[in-house]
């Protein structure tokens, strides 16, 4: 995902995912009116303004303050244009599909595999019998937390919210001698 900051001239430039600055002109109960500059308000809703429950607005940013958002949902026609400042997923679950390849890190190690983030909002799991061609007695023997590691999706479950990755699939196999 783009982390750089678009300066759009129209509405019509917005996308979702677009990550803008602007300046909060207003604050309510319910969020906030941001202007980008284009002619058209984006709102922030107080539950897009951080991933920890917020309860006042002015506790996350204040009349006059200048901000970066990202687009959450934009309607040209209608000039309508809602922000978050929660930073969207660099891919979204149901774009995940078996045989996708990734680049994550190394989140969580456990004596059954590694936890691995691709950017998803969740890590998935890479099995010990997955990491490598052969024996792998234990994960730390390959990886430490916060390693970058290639991995390939093997299965994902959208309704557990569980995604089986592997890093062997990606190295070729062993030759017999």
């Amino acid at each position: 995902m783009d982390k750089k900051v678009i300066t759009p001239k129209t509405i019509d430039d917005l996308e979702p995912k677009m990550k803008v600055a602007g300046k909060v002109l207003k604050t309510s109960l319910a969020g906030a009116i941001v202007d980008l500059g284009i002619g058209v308000m984006g709102v922030i809703h107080i539950s897009k303004l951080s991933k920890e429950p917020v309860t006042r607005v002015a506790d996350i940013v204040s009349e006059g303050q200048e901000i970066e958002a990202w687009v959450y949902r934009v309607n040209s026609e209608a000039g309508k244009l809602e922000l978050t400042m929660i930073e969207p997923l660099a891919v979204e679950w149901k774009e995940i599909k078996p045989e996708m390849e990734f680049k994550g890190t190394v989140t969580r190690i456990e004596k059954y595999g590694i936890f691995v983030d691709i950017g998803a909002g969740r890590p998935g799991l890479v099995h010990i019998s997955e990491m490598a061609h052969g024996y792998v007695q234990k994960p730390t023997d390959l990886v430490k937390k916060g390693d970058t590691v290639d991995v390939k999706v093997l299965k994902v479950s959208h309704k557990k919210k569980q995604i089986k990755l592997s890093m062997k699939a990606l190295e070729e196999p062993p030759t017999e001698v």
